[in-house]
């Protein structure tokens, strides 16, 4: 989806005039301030021309170029709602994240404009700040549509038949406070305060009509959606994301990535499933494993990334390539080759996901890893491929302990809400 025009900004244009003013200051200093000065400001200009609409016929934050820092959070409707409070609450959530993705407040009173006396609208602490990139992502989980025999709010009919709690996959160790939920939000941007402004406030607006479950802080992507970004490496150190599904690669986004019209439910049409993996990593076991085991579990190689067939990052890897021993290369048991689309029929699918550290656990170890995120046009080619992996010497360093998953719905039509499509 291309950025809108930084011309919507008012927070753009706030920070080009900040910008301007912080490199008049610098006037008469060294070249080395005055250079870093104009490194700074050009920064802030990339950031405030980074302007993703709101609406288009698919939700921002999914081909979007992937920003630097996530903010994600799954909600539960609160008892005794009804479809009219879901219906107001996305309206309510889709009027905010279209004012937010173009650096404005969540209501024109924002958060200094209203009575005084009153809470304001908006809790300011982006003010000033561009919008940085800012998408807002929703999505439905299972239980919004039927929930322990429960249709809530009439839509048991409409949920999509793979609509369902993932299977249990080897190595799950999953933590139920941190899994599920009846809708999920996923803020990206490449200003972590931005991020959390939105859940931040988009979680005030749905006082009193849901909650939130849980929520995760994502750094560092582990993945890219253009040529034009360099391939990220994850907390192990290696290149991650090599062989994703571009945004310029309609066929296979088309193929692999969004809905068709010709799948059921229609209401989907134009949107795409969402699967959310906490994947911790047991870094101080991993850290002492000898450089060529770590290749051998990835695949490829630690510094340029390439397939341990040979060649370069971008090199096809030859699965019958042996080395001097006569074993395969690119071990059987290695990441990358079980994972790859070429021994999966093809299957691919769209990652966008992040870096987390937690601080530490009750070991002293770090409490960190990778937060996944894949987008796919079914849930199954992610059971698919989560299954080829059973025998991934990668598993023993690292646990699954959150998972859930969504249907992502089209973008939204100004003037309209996203999900509308689900309640016409």
């Amino acid at each position: 989806m291309p950025p809108a025009s930084a011309s919507l900004s008012r927070r753009g244009v706030l920070g080009l005039a900040l910008g301007a003013g912080a490199a008049g200051l610098a006037l008469g200093a060294g070249a080395g301030a005055t250079a870093g000065v104009a490194v700074g400001r050009a920064r802030e200009q990339d950031a405030a021309a980074s302007v993703y609409d709101f609406f288009g016929a698919h939700q921002a934050g999914i081909t979007t170029p992937v920003q630097d820092h996530l903010h994600f959070a799954a909600f539960d409707m609160m008892a005794r709602t009804d479809r009219g409070d879901l219906v107001t609450l996305l309206q309510d959530w889709s009027y905010a994240a279209a004012r937010m993705t173009q650096g404005l407040d969540v209501s024109a009173t924002g958060a200094v404009g209203g009575s005084p006396e009153a809470p304001p609208d908006d809790t300011g602490e982006a003010l000033g700040l561009a919008a940085s990139g800012l998408t807002i992502t929703f999505g439905f989980g299972p239980t919004l549509f039927e929930n322990d025999g429960e249709d809530r709010y009439g839509l048991a009919a409409m949920r999509p038949a793979q609509l369902e709690k993932l299977p249990a996959f080897l190595g799950d160790d999953l933590d139920p406070a941190h899994s599920g939920g009846d809708l999920c939000i996923q803020a990206c941007a490449d200003d972590p305060q931005v991020a959390v402004h939105a859940i931040r406030n988009l979680s005030r607006i749905a006082f009193g009509r849901a909650r939130l479950r849980w929520s995760q802080l994502g750094f560092g992507r582990t993945s890219r959606t253009t040529a034009a970004q360099s391939t990220p490496r994850n907390l192990f150190g290696f290149k991650d994301g090599t062989a994703n599904v571009l945004a310029t690669d309609q066929a296979a986004l088309d193929d692999h990535v969004w809905v068709a019209a010709s799948d059921e439910p229609a209401w989907m049409a134009g949107g795409s499933y969402l699967v959310a993996r906490k994947i911790a990593m047991l870094i101080e076991t991993w850290d002492r494993v000898r450089l060529s085991e770590q290749e051998a579990i990835i695949g490829r190689t630690k510094g340029a990334g390439a397939p341990l067939s040979g060649g370069d990052e971008f090199t096809e890897p030859d699965f019958h390539a042996t080395g001097a021993d006569g074993e395969p290369a690119i071990p059987v048991t290695s990441h990358m080759r079980l994972a790859h689309p070429e021994l999966n029929d093809g299957n691919r699918i769209l990652r966008r996901g992040y870096n987390f550290v937690d601080g530490n656990n009750e070991l002293g170890r770090l409490d960190a890893g990778l937060f996944f995120l894949s987008y796919q046009r079914s849930p199954e080619q992610f059971v698919t491929l989560q299954r080829a992996l059973s025998t991934d010497t990668m598993n023993e360093y690292i646990r699954h302990v959150g998972s859930g998953l969504w249907a992502i719905p089209s973008g939204a039509a100004p003037g309209s809400y996203v999900g509308a499509a689900l309640f016409a």
